[in-house]
C-alpha cells in the first residue's frame, strides 16, 4: 500500500509537470503563430518541433494512465491477500495449541516409487508420527473438554437479603429481578461461548469462525481455562446492556462474588464463579 501511495504521489506530480508544460508549450505556439504570419519561411521548423514536443508528453499521459489503472485493479487482489494470510495466521496459531509436545528427531521418506521408511525406533502407530499429518489448510480441531459431560454455566442467583446488605449507594435504583434477570442474561453469553469452542467448522457460519478462533485461544489461557465466561462485547441484553443500569448491576456482582474479570489483548474478560 505505501508503493501505492508513493506511486500515486510520483504520477500526481508528472501530471503537474505535464499541465506546466502544456501551458508553456501553449503560449509559444501563439507566439509562433504570430511570428509565422510575419516571418511565413522560417516558422515551419518551430512548428514541427512543437508538433513533436506534443506527441511525446501525450504519450507520456498514456503511460501515467495506463499505470494508475494497473495499481487500481491491484488494490482488491491486495486486501484479499491480506485477508487471506491473517486467516492462514490465526489457522497456524490455533493448530500450534494441539501439536504434541514431542516430535520424533529423525523420520525418512523415500521417493514417490517406495513407501514410506521410518527408522526402527518409531513405529507407525507412533502417535507423534500420525501428528505430522497434518495439514495447513485442515480444520483445527475443538479444544478437548475439561470433563465428561461439560456442565451448563451456573445461574447462582441474588437473593433479597444479600442485595438488601450493600450499602443504599451501591444498591441504587436495582431491583432483585433486574439482577436476577442480568444473570440470566450473562449464563447465556457464556454458554453461546461454550458451543463455539467444541463446534465444528461446519456446523458454523462462516462469520462465526473467526471469532470460534479467538474464544478457544482466550479459553486457554491462565486464570481463565476451565471456567465459563464470556466478552464484555457479548454483553447485548436483553436484560443486560452497557448502560449506566447494566454497570451498576455488574459492579454488584462483582462484589457479591458472582463474576471476576480479566483481560486477555483487547478484551476484557468476565468469568462466572461461585460466591463464597
Amino acid at each position: 500500500m505505501m508503493m501505492m501511495d508513493s506511486t500515486t504521489e510520483a504520477s500526481g506530480s508528472s501530471l503537474e509537470s505535464l499541465m506546466s508544460s502544456f501551458n508553456a508549450r501553449i503560449t509559444h505556439l501563439q507566439e509562433l503563430v504570430i511570428a509565422r504570419n510575419m516571418f511565413p519561411a522560417s516558422s515551419m521548423a518551430d512548428l514541427s518541433a512543437v508538433d513533436a514536443a506534443v506527441q511525446a508528453m501525450e504519450l507520456q499521459v498514456q503511460a501515467i494512465k495506463d499505470r494508475l489503472r494497473e495499481e487500481t485493479q491491484a488494490i482488491p487482489k491486495t486486501k484479499k491477500l491480506i485477508s487471506a494470510s491473517l486467516k492462514q495466521q490465526k489457522k497456524l496459531q490455533n493448530m500450534s495449541l494441539h501439536a504434541p509436545s514431542q516430535l520424533p528427531d529423525r523420520v525418512t521418506v523415500s521417493d514417490s516409487n517406495t513407501s514410506r521408511c521410518l527408522l526402527p525406533e518409531f513405529s507407525v502407530q507412533d502417535p507423534g508420527l500420525e501428528a505430522l499429518n497434518l495439514k495447513v489448510n485442515e480444520e483445527p480441531a475443538p479444544l478437548p473438554k475439561e470433563k465428561k459431560g461439560r456442565s451448563s454455566p451456573p445461574m447462582w442467583h441474588v437473593t433479597a437479603s444479600e442485595l438488601d446488605s450493600l450499602s443504599s449507594y451501591m444498591r441504587g435504583r436495582l431491583t432483585l429481578e433486574k439482577v436476577n434477570a442480568a444473570i440470566n442474561d450473562m449464563a447465556s453469553y457464556a454458554e453461546a461461548n461454550a458451543q463455539l469452542i467444541i463446534a465444528p467448522k461446519k456446523k458454523l457460519a462462516e462469520n462465526l469462525w473467526e471469532k470460534a478462533l479467538e474464544i478457544r485461544d482466550i479459553a486457554t489461557m491462565e486464570g481463565v481455562k476451565g471456567k465459563h465466561f464470556f466478552l464484555e462485547a457479548d454483553i447485548k441484553g436483553p436484560s443486560l446492556k452497557l448502560d449506566n443500569t447494566g454497570k451498576a448491576i455488574l459492579t454488584v456482582l462483582r462484589h457479591l462474588g458472582r463474576i471476576n474479570e480479566t483481560r486477555v489483548g483487547h478484551h476484557r474478560i468476565i468469568i462466572l464463579q461461585k460466591p463464597n
